[in-house]
């Protein structure tokens, strides 16, 4: 078994910042041609520009409001458009906001289930269903997985943060969504696992951690490996589940937090 993905074709939402860049830099580092979507066009840009003008391109970026039905559809086109197909997705984009639980003007548990999960549900459906069909296309493909699928979640989806309310809700309905697909698309050969990560330097905690500079030693005084983990950590862990090395793991949690959730109190962010 290898944890090789060259040549494999992905698509990463999230991509303009944050964990989902660190993924798509990884991916394209490791030798897989990279679909970059987003809805922030300015920071693809920044980001991709470059790669994705070069004459033997293996990088590609898509900017638009993934929440739009056409929207997740156009971007599956410019995919196989681009780069012939799709073997792997992964659902990086995600929005963390805070919540006052007793505030029904200021809920906002509706927008971030929109955001978080049915944003990766719709496009999961989506780019399952044209593998199913470039299956049944190909002859003798009855065997070997056909494609993988790879949400992130969040350890706030385990933990009580009335703060975080929404965003808690919206990550316990990925880990579920994680699980009922993965369960659905196995007849076709389809895997899905999810990342659940905390004490790791995403977009989110970087804006809070700039807003609070002292939150840090919080953080890291409650996570027994006693730092915050560089994205890349999760480029790598997202790396192996869509890898030949779990070929037989589907709907799977991975926790990725330092031991946060073996000491986690309440009170600490969870990112």
């Amino acid at each position: 078994m290898s944890f090789s993905i060259t040549g494999k074709t992905a698509i990463v939402t999230g991509a303009a910042n944050g964990v989902g860049l660190a993924i798509a830099r990884h991916f394209e580092a490791q030798g897989a041609n990279v679909m970059c979507a987003d809805i922030d066009e300015a920071g693809l840009v920044a980001q991709y520009g470059d790669a994705a003008e070069a004459e033997d391109r293996t990088v590609a970026y898509f900017a638009g409001d993934l929440r739009e039905k056409l929207t997740i559809a156009n971007l599956l086109s410019a995919t196989i458009d681009n780069f012939d197909g799709v073997d792997i997705l992964v659902n990086a984009s995600r929005q963390v906001a805070m919540s006052d639980p007793l505030n029904v003007e200021e809920d906002n548990v509706a927008q971030l289930l929109d955001q978080n999960l049915m944003t990766s549900l719709r496009l999961t459906q989506q780019v399952a269903k044209w593998m199913i069909k470039r299956a049944e296309k190909v002859e003798g493909e009855e065997e070997g997985v056909l494609g993988s699928i790879v949400n992130l979640s969040s350890i706030a989806a385990r933990r009580c943060q009335p703060e975080l309310l929404a965003f808690s809700i919206s990550s316990a309905a990925v880990d579920q969504m994680t699980r009922s697909m993965a369960v659905a698309l196995a007849p076709h050969r389809i895997r899905v696992n999810a990342v659940a990560f905390g004490s790791v330097m995403s977009a989110s905690l970087r804006d809070l951690l700039n807003e609070n500079p002292d939150l840090r030693e919080n953080i890291v005084a409650k996570t027994p490996l006693g730092r915050v983990a560089p994205a890349a950590d999760i480029a790598e862990t997202v790396q192996y589940l869509v890898s030949d090395c779990s070929g037989f793991m589907t709907g799977q949690i991975l926790t990725v937090d330092g031991g946060r959730t073996l000491v986690d109190p309440v009170h600490v962010p969870s990112h």
